[in-house]
């Protein structure tokens, strides 16, 4: 898929935008291909570049699962809602541990598929001595049986440059075709 990535530090007046291609590995493997950057070398290093290292560390972190599943949280009920035309029951999450990752708030459910579609909440633990709070919005749209992200969005309240912005837009998804497993046979047949 392609992914567009804004940030900016409205208080140091600071923004940038990185284009590029997200590649899945079949092994869960995340690489990002032909970036593009334009705007604020600060936004670059201390926004964008932090968010992707904090992405590919939690994928390649395997001492704890951060999956919202009952093992990690409690859920409870709050209602049913409309999102995008579309009828979703909406719980609250509560997680067991207060694990780098985890967080509390809330995840809506589409009600034909029982596929996550929006989930949004704060962190329960800052990743850094530096950051106050993370909150974010994840939505996803169903396509093809699966939950597929399009948009995150994330307020990050720092202690030395104030708010951190955070827009991340997924486009043009798409899934490679493996190549078909083939034997080859030895000179016997076998």
């Amino acid at each position: 898929m392609e992914v567009e990535i804004r940030a900016s530090l409205p208080k140091l007046k600071k923004h940038g935008r990185l284009h590029a291609l997200r590649r899945i590995s079949a092994v869960g493997r995340i690489i990002y291909e032909r970036p593009t950057f334009e705007g604020d070398d600060t936004v670059k290093k201390q926004v964008i570049a932090r968010y992707l290292a904090g992405e590919i560390e939690a994928q390649t972190n395997k001492s704890h699962s951060m999956a919202v599943t009952p093992n990690n949280y409690n859920f409870k009920y709050k209602r049913d809602e409309q999102l995008d035309g579309r009828p979703a029951h909406v719980f609250s999450l509560t997680p067991k541990k207060r694990d780098d990752g985890m967080f509390k708030g809330e995840i809506w459910i589409d009600s034909d598929t029982y596929l996550e579609v929006k989930e949004a909440g704060s962190l329960v633990k800052n990743p850094s001595i530096l950051i106050k709070r993370v909150s974010f919005l994840r939505k996803y749209a169903i396509r093809d049986g699966i939950s597929i992200p399009t948009q995150l969005e994330t307020v990050t309240e720092t202690r030395l440059w104030g708010q951190a912005q955070l827009e991340v837009d997924y486009s043009n998804f798409s899934v490679d075709t493996p190549p078909p497993f083939v034997q080859s046979l030895d000179d016997d047949g076998q």
